[in-house]
């Protein structure tokens, strides 16, 4: 042991020669890599969540992946209560004081607000582009605005490694020189545009929220968004229960699973809600595992946030409501992917557009050897939402629910599989 005030200025010094350690350049990064995306700054940081909390690392490398171009639409939930806690907030400024923008909204109309969100940015781009197009059609326009107006243009900001926004930024930089002597020579349309320009780098909406949202008082809001067509982005934390109010059963809840409302162990299956919105054909729709695979968590969310349309990623993230010691909270996860509990996919409706199939396995069918009913009540991976089971319904009826749950995750599986090998028509 030793004095803490000495030891505390000395780390204050170390803490703030890391803060002042330059960014790298974002134009030399893949974040489709996972070791590019975390060189990337987090802009969500100290959040004051759960210690292990399973689902803000997923927030987390949101903001890496977006940047300050991201525009939040959190559900009432753990998120909102981690990500809102004013007057202070986890969601951060880069150096230059640019940052996401986040506001919170209810259980039943988060989904319809993040698409005002996407409706709002929309227009305002929408009107950048008029006036850019005005530039370009007046014959005052210098041409040097002109060229630059062109390059702008041309700019594709849904590129695969995620350059174009950087080259936009790059762009309207350059413009607005151009456009601040245009005003100052008294012309409007320049003066607008000016005020519009950081409208021309494309906005990012993503609505947040955990499973008792996107599966239950939620659904239909959600349901209607994506189905418009619009590009919007849902992820969903899914910790298969609703954490913040005090654990009650949602339609995510597996079978088995003790929680309020399903005191005696739930019996519904759970919700297929990926499988539901790929229906749609043209919805992005992805189940990834942070401890699971973490390449394939970076890749969903970088297709995702570059595919032009809507989106909705469900991330398995452990809870202490799950009843866990969040400090072995990866290997759960682990457990809950290899057990086929969980299953890592991935449907991308640009491949189909391809004439490709559209789904992809990102995980294995290790059932064989990791049983879910086994895992659920064993010493090292059982959690007490599945141990409770073995006290109030009995050993007997408890393996019995827990096999049929265990079934049903294969017969699941199987379904994926089938799909994933179908030829295309």
């Amino acid at each position: 042991m030793v004095e803490q005030i000495p030891l505390r200025q000395s780390e204050a010094e170390n803490w703030k020669f890391f803060l002042e350690l330059p960014d790298v350049d974002p134009a030399k990064l893949d974040t489709k890599q996972v070791l590019d995306s975390q060189l990337k700054r987090p802009l969500f940081e100290f959040s004051g969540a759960c210690s292990g909390c399973g689902e803000t690392p997923y927030v987390k490398l949101l903001t890496q992946i977006c940047g300050d171009r991201l525009l939040i639409a959190n559900a009432t939930g753990c998120s909102s209560i981690y990500g809102g806690n004013l007057p202070t907030t986890p969601y951060c400024q880069r150096k230059d004081g640019k940052g996401p923008a986040w506001s919170n909204s209810l259980f039943e109309d988060n989904a319809q607000f993040g698409m005002g969100m996407r409706v709002s940015a929309d227009k305002l781009q929408g009107f950048a582009f008029e006036l850019v197009e005005k530039l370009l059609a007046s014959d005052k326009t210098p041409a040097e605005t002109k060229a630059c107006l062109e390059k702008i243009k041309a700019v594709d900001q849904h590129d695969e490694k995620g350059q174009g926004v950087e080259q936009m930024r790059a762009l309207v930089k350059e413009l607005k020189g151009y456009l601040k002597a245009g005003k100052d020579a008294g012309c409007d349309v320049c003066a607008q545009l000016l005020s519009v320009a950081d409208n021309l780098v494309r906005k990012s909406v993503w609505i947040l929220g955990g499973d008792g949202w996107a599966y239950d008082i939620g659904y239909g809001g959600l349901d209607h968004v994506l189905a418009s067509g619009r590009n919007v982005k849902v992820l969903v934390l899914d910790t298969e229960v609703y954490s913040n109010t005090g654990g009650q059963a949602s339609k995510s809840t597996p079978t088995g699973a003790i929680a309020k409302f399903a005191a005696s162990g739930k019996v519904q299956a759970k919700k297929n809600l990926g499988l539901m919105q790929m229906q749609y054909k043209n919805v992005y729709v992805a189940y990834v595992s942070m401890a699971a695979n973490p390449a394939a968590t970076v890749k969903a969310f970088n297709e995702a946030e570059n595919y032009d349309g809507p989106a909705i990623i469900i991330a398995y993230a452990h809870c202490i409501e799950q009843g866990l010691n969040t400090a072995t909270g990866p290997a759960h996860q682990v457990a809950a992917v290899d057990s086929v509990h969980f299953p890592l996919w991935r449907y991308d409706p640009r491949k189909a557009a391809e004439g490709k199939n559209g789904l992809t396995l990102d995980s294995k069918d290790k059932s064989d050897t990791v049983s879910f009913a086994a895992n659920a009540v064993s010493k090292e991976l059982g959690e007490n939402r599945f141990r409770q089971l073995v006290k109030v319904a009995g050993p007997d009826k408890a393996k019995e629910m827990l096999e049929k749950a265990e079934v049903g995750f294969k017969e699941n599986y199987k379904l994926l599989t089938e799909l994933a090998a179908l030829p295309v028509l």
